[in-house]
């Protein structure tokens, strides 16, 4: 099981993905707050998707999040990672993704 703190530096690592990503790419228009919840952890981190970046990440939960995502801590760090695809996940309900359909499809540009 991944710690808080592994948690926390994956998401991190993510940020700054999605922040080289923005940078290349065509500017995504999505701006949302995003929840992550980590199940096994109990724990959760918030932010917001501006522009394609993910931004002002802090710890605690968010539970008007207009995206929400639960996982375990260790498919989180596999995900973020690479080691993990986002769509098997989903489909195998290791990862679940609370959205509406129009900001899925925008995610999936980002991922």
């Amino acid at each position: 099981m991944a710690s808080v703190d592994e948690c926390r530096q994956a998401l991190q690592d993510l940020a700054a993905r999605l922040d080289r990503h923005a940078e290349a790419q065509e500017r995504i228009d999505l701006d949302r707050t995003l929840a992550c919840r980590i199940t096994d952890l109990d724990t959760a981190f918030h932010g917001r998707i501006e522009g394609g970046r993910l931004v002002d990440l802090t710890d605690g939960d968010d539970p008007k999040a207009k995206i929400a995502l639960s996982t375990t801590s260790d498919d989180l760090v596999a995900l973020v990672h690479g080691q993990l695809d986002v769509m098997k996940a989903v489909g195998s309900r290791r990862v679940s993704i609370k959205a509406n359909p129009f900001d899925l499809m925008k995610l999936r540009k980002l991922l």
